[in-house]
């Protein structure tokens, strides 16, 4: 089966379990709206070519680590869109969850995609406990405080930010969870993939920084200008256009060296070749002509 086929049975099999003849019925429909239909689903792709790269020994315990990791990550988007945050009314595409459902029912969401994260983990454990629990781990890490992406929003909170940091823990945290839950699942250490979903995450971040200064809503499938009309901490910002594009070059250009030695070293470094890519400058002034 293909890498996207392969995850979107994952997400549905794992929203399956939030769905029962007892469950509320709008939040029961406000999860599926959130997951479906999915974005790129960059982050469990990257977990599962990490897997098959080291051997996916155990299958199933990859498919649940990328559905949580994924579910993770819709939970931040929509906490992301809410009032309190960037009051944002358009998501891949679509109503955010607080203008489809409101807003109580879009913090119940996300908070119910988080804690199904944990249990979609938990559940395909058995089989390897000590496997499952590492990923129970490395998940949580990069999910909360100090390292994840709830530190990742708090620094929007602070008057002055370390941008390095922002990154890594807004973006970086899920991108280097990918890549060691990828490990993780197959039975490596995760230790030698971080400094990989490091430089994948951080080129995503100054990416989307690039794409919010100069494609508008339209090409973005959400609301461009943000981290100007918000203040937040922006590559751009901080290093003008021009700047943040050769830092992106940068980035880039270390990530495939980065690849620890692995069977699948030659797909991880074609993998990455394809999305450094799609991120390239060029394609986003390209597209905003």
């Amino acid at each position: 089966m293909a890498l996207d086929g392969r995850i979107e049975q994952a997400m549905t099999q794992a929203l399956a379990l939030a769905q029962s003849g007892h469950a509320p019925p709008r939040l029961g429909a406000a999860l599926p709206y959130a997951v479906f239909p999915g974005g790129a689903r960059i982050r469990p792709t990257i977990l599962m070519s990490v897997a098959l790269a080291c051997g996916d020994d155990r299958p199933g315990l990859t498919d649940a680590a990328a559905a949580a990791l994924e579910l993770i990550h819709c939970a931040s988007l929509v906490h992301d869109d809410l009032p309190a945050f960037d009051n944002a009314d358009l998501r891949r595409g679509k109503a955010t969850v607080h203008r489809a459902f409101g807003e109580p029912l879009a913090v119940l969401t996300g908070d119910s995609l988080i804690v199904l994260a944990f249990e979609v983990l938990a559940q395909a454990a058995e089989p390897d406990p000590l496997r499952g629990l590492r990923l129970v781990r490395h998940l949580a890490q990069r999910t909360g405080m100090p390292l994840g992406i709830c530190a990742g929003q708090g620094w929007e909170s602070e008057s002055q930010v370390n941008l390095e940091a922002y990154h890594r823990a807004k973006t970086g945290a899920l991108f280097i969870a990918a890549t060691q839950m990828g490990a993780l699942a197959a039975g490596q250490d995760a230790e030698p993939w971080e400094e990989l979903g490091a430089r994948i995450g951080a080129a995503f971040q100054v990416a989307d920084d690039l794409k919010d200064a100069l494609l508008c809503a339209d090409d973005m499938g959400k609301p461009a200008g943000q981290d100007a009309a918000l203040g937040r901490p922006s590559a751009v910002t901080e290093l003008g256009v021009a700047g943040a594009v050769a830092h992106l070059r940068d980035i880039l250009g270390g990530a495939i060296a980065s690849i620890p030695s692995c069977p699948g070293e030659a797909m991880l470094a074609q993998m990455v070749r394809a999305y450094a890519e799609k991120m390239t400058p060029a394609r986003l002034t390209a597209a905003r002509g």
